[in-house]
């Protein structure tokens, strides 16, 4: 008797087998499309964030620049660079801030908000806000005192090493607890590295100002003053370091102050502030910058007073109470 025939699979047996080829196939698309996510970028918010990076190279790289007559070039640019190296490395930080913040809208208006683009924002913070500032600063200082005792030099380079980790360490937290969305910045815990920066270069941008504009009948006070903001510089950068690393409070002032419904008189004080940087706006930067600065510690500085206060002024109340 012939051995029966063998009966052909029911598609009860064959299904886990279609499943399992589905579901390789599956992951195989996912891992194609993950790493063609890393290949591709979304280009425009990607080109500002290499442009604040750029600004910030070219910030060093001016600031080294050798201005003695005997480094001079045959290409006049390069001329005008190397006799106002500071000034103009202290500009390259401010338009480094300008594509900082464009790259941000750029990625919010189209929607493409990415955890690349957030990695890649950070590491241009830190060399636009964190390296260039430092380096101008140290490059600064050095120009006018070149004959500092040793201990004073290396105590001059410890302040800017350490404003550079704090803000290394201001950008690893800002990457760690950031959310994405438009809400979740009203505020900023510790000074945000780009308002540090801006606290630095635009002393350096007064401080310049003063030594080589003409100011006739007030030169010997210009001159002083210049010497002045020399000495200040340090200070400035131990303390706008330090604030970077802090749990004080700082408010976004555009997402906070300026946008949505306004008043005629803040409108009106924006204008009036716009103009005077228009008049002036190496001082009105100035003093702006470093107005914000010193915002955190003076808030917190209220607030602890008025808590101190309460206590005083609320056991007085109950002393007042009839017995």
């Amino acid at each position: 008797m012939d051995a029966p025939l063998s009966e052909p699979a029911s598609p009860r047996t064959d299904k886990p087998l279609i499943h399992r080829t589905r579901e390789h196939r599956r992951r195989r698309f996912r891992r194609h499309g993950r790493r063609a996510y890393v290949r591709s970028v979304y280009f425009l918010p990607s080109l500002a964030t290499l442009g604040n990076a750029i600004c910030g190279f070219a910030a060093i790289y001016i600031a080294s620049l050798d201005p003695t007559p005997s480094a001079k070039s045959p290409d006049p640019l390069t001329n005008w660079f190397t006799s106002h190296n500071f000034l103009a490395a202290a500009y390259m930080i401010f338009v480094a801030m300008l594509f900082d913040g464009l790259d941000g809208r750029l990625a919010r208006f189209t929607r493409h908000t990415t955890d690349f683009g957030g990695q890649l924002d950070s590491l241009a913070d830190v060399i636009s806000f964190g390296v260039a500032p430092a380096y101008i600063a140290l490059q600064l200082f050095k120009s006018y005192h070149p004959d500092i005792p040793p201990v004073f030099s290396r105590l001059i380079w410890a302040l800017a090493a350490l404003y550079m980790s704090c803000a290394a360490m201001r950008l690893a937290r800002f990457n760690v607890s950031n959310e994405h969305g438009e809400q979740h910045h009203f505020s900023f815990l510790g000074l945000p590295s780009p308002g540090a920066a801006g606290a630095v270069a635009a002393l350096i941008l007064m401080q310049q100002d003063l030594a080589h504009e003409s100011f006739h009948a007030h030169e010997n006070l210009a001159r002083i003053l210049s010497n002045v903001l020399i000495y200040v510089l340090p200070v400035v950068v131990l303390l706008s370091g330090l604030l970077m690393v802090s749990n004080i409070r700082y408010p976004h002032i555009i997402n906070r102050y300026l946008k949505g419904r306004k008043s005629i008189a803040r409108v009106i004080t924006v204008v009036i502030l716009f103009l005077l940087i228009v008049v002036a706006h190496r001082y009105i930067l100035g003093i702006g910058c470093l107005l914000y600065a010193l915002w955190g510690p003076m808030s917190w500085a209220y607030a602890r007073s008025r808590r101190t206060l309460a206590p005083a002024s609320s056991s007085g109340s109950r002393d007042a109470l009839p017995k």
